[in-house]
């Protein structure tokens, strides 16, 4: 057997041995793929090529961008801009029906536009909005899978952590995939709003919760307006071009503990939690990212994308066709996988397939962080679900039956977004971001 034909067998079965059997992600792709270089460098090659593709996938200076955001998300939940947010959401909301459940899915989309962080939205959210969705007799099970399936929506707007880490591995514009996700982001909000309306009134009994006054609302607004000028700081400086994605972030976090401390609702005390679960996180994703150098080595040197590429477009040539194919592979890539190591493994793979058809990166960036924001969202690896679940103090079991109405509705709202480039591309190219 060819040495790489053998390299891509143990590399591509190590991985998917080590995913279906539990073992962490980090080492499913490093171990096999480290094997992989042995069989085609020996042992001493391997060692050396390893190390030095380790080393070299860290060595960003955009990656600085990702625990600096976490730190600012992190600062965000525990210094009291979630909850001004989630005042802002309940007035915005407070007129729909159901608006409970519609002031969750606003204030995730609020939250995540100003942290990136899904799954830290998921827990703020639900930990505020649970008890009184509760009270006002809500289905636990049914407000645990708002809060799930809402709170993606921040992976898409931005600022995105996930956006960052595809940037990194497509070598395309971090301010033009942030962009980009803007309307992706407010299509999937959309999606869970209509979806709350739809069951609002199949439970007429669900009405709206109390109505504030212009007065009240307009002291929640100005309460508020400290934390939705982050969101202008933080992208207005990068469209602006006074400062780049990574000093971005290092200014948010900066504004989040400012806020926090002049508001008093930051204690000195936790910062040394905060930052100690940012750092766990990061190297989580550091880790990460640095054995897909080592996995994107052997995948260029084995041209495993070319051979990708090459069946695919033996298979057919029709665009629509082949995109549904790659959607599909990631939709159930991202059922067991989290968004970070799919993106790493999958954007070398598929990017020059649709490159050759003449798909925007930009756009395909979109197409696949919806993918994994569903991902998120769906068993049995969906982080978003147990978080909600937990906060929410419901089991996962029954929640996943209310989550699936909507996950079927974001499934199609993902087909809108691939076939619709547009929705994607106008604002880049609008910005001059991109051309057109």
């Amino acid at each position: 057997m060819e040495p790489v034909t053998l390299a891509t067998i143990v590399l591509l079965g190590g991985i998917v041995i080590g995913i279906l059997i539990g073992v962490p992600v980090a080492i499913s792709m490093g171990l096999p793929s480290a094997l992989a270089i042995v069989v085609l460098l020996g042992w001493d090659g391997a060692a050396l090529t390893s190390a030095q593709r380790l080393f070299s996938a860290s060595n960003s200076f955009a990656l600085l961008a990702i625990p600096f955001f976490i730190l600012a998300g992190g600062l965000m939940n525990t210094g009291g801009i979630a909850q001004r947010l989630i005042d802002l959401a309940q007035v915005v909301a407070g007129r729909l029906p159901a608006s409970l459940a519609q002031t969750t899915v606003v204030a995730n989309a609020m939250f995540g536009a100003v942290s990136g962080a899904s799954v830290a939205s998921a827990a703020a959210v639900g930990s505020v909005l649970s008890p009184p969705m509760r009270r006002a007799g809500y289905d636990p099970a049914f407000a645990a899978a708002v809060n799930a399936t809402s709170s993606p929506a921040g992976m898409l707007i931005p600022p995105s952590n996930t956006f960052i880490v595809y940037s990194l591995v497509s070598s395309t514009s971090i301010a033009a995939l942030f962009m980009a996700g803007v309307g992706p982001g407010l299509l999937w909000a959309l999606v869970c709003i209509a979806m709350v309306a739809f069951y609002a009134r199949k439970h007429p009994e669900l009405g709206g919760a109390q109505r504030p006054t212009l007065r009240q609302a307009g002291i929640v607004f100005l309460r508020a307006i400290p934390s939705l000028l982050m969101i202008v700081v933080v992208i207005g400086g990068i469209l602006a071009g006074y400062f780049t994605a990574t000093e971005s972030a290092v200014i948010a976090v900066l504004y989040a503990l400012v806020l926090g401390l002049i508001q008093r609702t930051l204690p000195v005390r936790e910062l040394p939690s905060i930052i100690l679960e940012a750092a766990k996180t990061t190297a989580i994703v550091m880790l990460l990212i640095g054995v897909s150098g080592i996995l994107a080595w052997v995948l260029s040197f084995a041209r495993v994308p070319e051979m990708v590429a090459d069946s695919l477009l033996d298979l057919t040539d029709n665009k629509v066709l082949i995109l549904i194919i790659i959607m599909v592979i990631l939709l159930i890539a991202g059922t067991v996988m989290d968004p970070t190591p799919a993106i790493l493994i999958f954007t070398p793979i598929f990017l020059p397939v649709v490159t050759e058809l003449g798909v925007s990166p930009i756009h395909f960036g979109t197409m696949m962080v919806f993918n994994m924001c569903l991902g998120n969202i769906s068993p049995p690896v969906g982080n978003n679900l147990f978080v909600a679940a937990r906060v929410a103090k419901v089991r996962i079991e029954p929640m996943i039956s209310r989550v699936m109405p909507i996950f079927w509705a974001l499934t199609a709202a993902l087909f809108i977004v691939a076939f619709v480039p547009q929705l994607s591309l106008w604002l880049p190219e609008l910005m001059g971001l991109i051309k057109p």
